[in-house]
């Protein structure tokens, strides 16, 4: 059985502040509030499975993200709403050299890019997170890793983009966007991954190595942590039964 996707990382200067705000603008709920890890994640109903984790790190943000959120929207009205939200919630408009796009990108209080979209048909159900977007110089080959690590089939592929989304048919899409730029410093959003409390956590990372990931030391994390093969580093948690404590 496959490993599963379990939330989007977020590093964080002050992590409940910075959760705070994403909680307001998704209409989320803090889920976990500690010193060491703050969780925000939808209501049952939006069938989205992925948390939002936030971990404080003394790294500063280096360059654009290489993952961010995209924002659905219902109509272009509510695009303007969701735009002066996030504003009024501590976001900033930036230029990542976008030009003139329907879309709106913004940053969060904390510096992480993400845009809000104008309305879109296929983001109609996902919920207020229309998709995770991943820089990749090689979209096919990354969404490949991904399906295989994530166990979400591929629902398109090409040069420029490909897409995953959950075999559910519910929550956001995960999305590999074709690139140029050169990643520098560690990234600020990544993937936890989980395994599946009957699966063997060595054999899980045996099969993601096969699948092209490297292994990465890493003290202090709570698993294993491996890159995938553009060297985006994320971790594969232990089955909750192996932690000491909850």
């Amino acid at each position: 059985m496959s490993t599963r996707l379990a939330c989007v990382v977020f590093d964080a200067d002050r992590p409940r502040f910075v959760a705070d705000f994403w909680a307001e603008l998704l209409g989320w709920a803090v889920t976990i509030d500690r010193a060491e890890e703050v969780d925000v994640a939808a209501p049952d109903p939006d069938g989205h499975d992925l948390a939002l984790t936030f971990l404080p790190t003394a790294r500063a943000k280096d360059g654009k993200n290489r993952m961010h959120l995209d924002l659905a929207s219902r109509s272009l009205d509510h695009q303007r709403v969701q735009v002066d939200r996030a504003l009024a919630l501590g976001a900033r408009h930036v230029d990542i050299g976008q030009g003139a796009v329907p879309w709106v990108v913004l940053a969060d209080p904390e510096g992480n890019e993400f845009c809000v979209l104008e309305p879109r048909e296929e983001y109609v159900d996902t919920g207020a997170v229309a998709a995770i977007v991943i820089d990749t110089h090689d979209p096919k080959r990354l969404a490949e890793f991904w399906s295989t690590a994530s166990g979400w089939p591929v629902a398109y592929d090409g040069a420029r983009v490909a897409g995953l989304r959950s075999a559910t048919g519910l929550g956001s899409w995960l999305e590999f966007v074709h690139t140029p730029d050169v990643r520098t410093g560690r990234n600020r959003l990544r993937f936890d991954l989980a395994s599946f409390p009957t699966d063997d956590p060595a054999a899980d990372v045996a099969r993601l190595r096969a699948a092209g990931a490297t292994q990465v030391d890493a003290d202090g994390a709570p698993g294993v942590v491996l890159a995938d093969p553009e060297t985006n580093e994320f971790c594969l948690r232990r089955p909750a039964s192996d932690y000491s404590t909850v």
